[in-house]
């Protein structure tokens, strides 16, 4: 029996119900798994695809305080992050980084109106700040923005934050919660919630589980079950509802992130480029990432859910033009290497009834029904540790888990190094199969190796011999076809996606 065959028996086979369920495998439930396993918690974990397949690995790639969210006046969700930034940098450092940007004056009152902001940024960072704002001449703007238009260029501000890959980061927590004694699974599809009557009022106390790539059902009991499925959360708490008899409203309002990749040459420094304000009242960034440079993000509100939400014409014409207003040599489709979208679950705040009753919020939020299950959305990677603590305290304030405190802040990650694409072997595929949890071909080139994310073309060039090593290491198939085709769609032709 192959080891991952021996963990999903390991799932029902224990004698008494596991401490903790986590159903979703983004950086939410990651996060609350590891800080539980950390506790002393007896911890399950089941993602229904792979470690951060959905919105946790399509992120901007930035660990940040939120400029935007500071001129909003959110000065509590600012702080926070920007602590919290400082904990994943000391954690993982291999798969983060500092990351100094340039902000681009082209009116004499821009530099000092934005750096004044950047300057309270600095002071909401106190202690945890990783490096000090300051104004730039147009020579000093032009030696860490070499490509920036000229044109009435006056100078600018430079400030801090930092970058990270966020697939490698869901890893790094997928395998550390796994050091730490959880059970850690993917493609470990939840089919239903488990519910328990004997008192006379249904409470949640475990999940049918299926096997996505044999099909093996089994079930798993726990004492306290987290729906932590991003911007799906609502699937769980509709089924959850039903089992009451009590109809749930959505909490969820999904909004559409889209980021195109194009070569260095259109960015070839070091720093990154905010936009402080693009025709829709975003920021725009421009940043350099594992060799490439990335370009985005739009905000387009979106009535479905899909799992592999594909890019809208407008948000890549959206991106080119505004970027193009601060490119000296800008790039078209033309020159777009692979284009990719993700769905941030924005939160509708709920009254205790379950009501909307108020604006949409980015901050996380913490639910428990009245069966018990307990539901975290919203919030961003940068906050994960913050939220998982969280969502901890809240189950002892329900009386499902006791209150342990919580360890986290200074907890060193298992080091998961990426791999460029180009520098791709049978054995590294072999040991992502081996020790990374990788099964399918999509498994290693979006997410071990983010071969799809940098060179979707490349990508799926690679795709066969990838999935040859894989079906000689687990035996399993390593849907090749599957992957080709999402290839296709994150490859931008003509204007349209594949």
């Amino acid at each position: 029996m192959s080891s991952r065959a021996q963990q999903f028996h390991a799932l029902s086979q224990n004698p008494e119900p596991f401490d903790l369920l986590v159903i979703g495998g983004g950086a939410t439930g990651l996060g609350v798994a590891v800080d539980a396993a950390q506790r002393g918690f007896r911890v399950a974990l089941l993602e229904a695809q792979d470690y951060a397949k959905g919105t946790s690995s399509r992120a901007t790639k930035l660990l940040h305080g939120g400029v935007r969210y500071l001129a909003q006046g959110n000065i509590s969700l600012v702080r926070e992050a920007l602590h919290e930034r400082t904990h994943v940098l000391r954690n993982a450092p291999e798969v983060s980084k500092p990351l100094a940007f340039v902000m681009p004056s082209y009116a004499w009152w821009q530099a000092p109106f934005y750096g004044i902001g950047l300057k309270m940024y600095d002071a909401l960072a106190g202690s945890a700040g990783i490096g000090s704002t300051r104004f730039l001449s147009k020579t000093e703007l032009l030696q860490r923005a070499a490509n920036c238009k000229t044109a009435h260029l006056q100078g600018g501000v430079e400030y801090w934050d930092a970058q990270f890959d966020d697939a490698r980061l869901a890893l790094a927590l997928a395998l550390t919660a796994e050091r730490l004694g959880a059970v850690v699974l993917n493609h470990a599809r939840v089919t239903g919630l488990l519910h328990d009557s004997a008192d006379g009022s249904p409470r949640v106390v475990g999940a049918q589980v299926q096997d996505a790539l044999t099909g093996e059902p089994t079930t798993v009991r726990a004492r306290c079950v987290i729906n932590a499925t991003g911007v799906w959360v609502d699937e769980l708490r509709a089924a959850d509802g039903a089992a009451l008899h009590r109809p749930v409203k959505p909490m969820v309002a999904p909004s559409q992130g889209t980021h195109i990749v194009v070569d260095r040459k259109f960015w070839p420094g070091e720093h990154a480029l905010l936009v402080p304000k693009t025709a829709d009242g975003r920021v725009l960034f421009v940043l350099p990432w594992l060799g490439s440079v990335i370009l985005g993000t739009t905000d387009t509100p979106r009535p479905d859910l899909p799992h592999d939400p594909a890019a809208l014409p407008g948000e890549v014409a959206f991106i080119l033009r505004e970027a193009a207003n601060y490119l000296a040599t800008a790039p078209t489709q033309a020159d777009i290497r692979s284009v990719w979208s993700g769905l941030r679950p924005l939160v509708k705040p709920l009254d205790e009834d379950g009501q909307g009753t108020a604006a949409l919020s980015r901050e996380h939020t913490v639910l428990v029904s009245k069966s018990g299950l307990l539901t975290v959305t919203g919030g961003k990677w940068t906050t994960y540790r913050a939220m998982a603590d969280d969502v901890l305290s809240r189950a002892a304030e329900a009386k499902m888990l006791e209150r342990r405190a919580c360890g986290t802040a200074g907890l060193k990650l298992q080091a998961t190094t990426g791999i460029a694409p180009q520098d791709l072997t049978a054995t590294h595929v072999q040991h992502m199969a081996q020790l990374e949890h990788a099964i399918t071909a999509e498994d290693v080139l979006a997410r071990r190796c983010r071969a799809l994310f940098l060179d979707a073309a490349r990508a799926e060039q690679m795709a066969d011999w990838v999935g040859e090593c894989l079906r000689q290491t687990t035996g399993l198939d390593p849907q090749v076809a599957a992957f080709k085709a999402l290839a296709q769609r994150y490859q931008w032709r003509e204007g349209r996606v594949l």
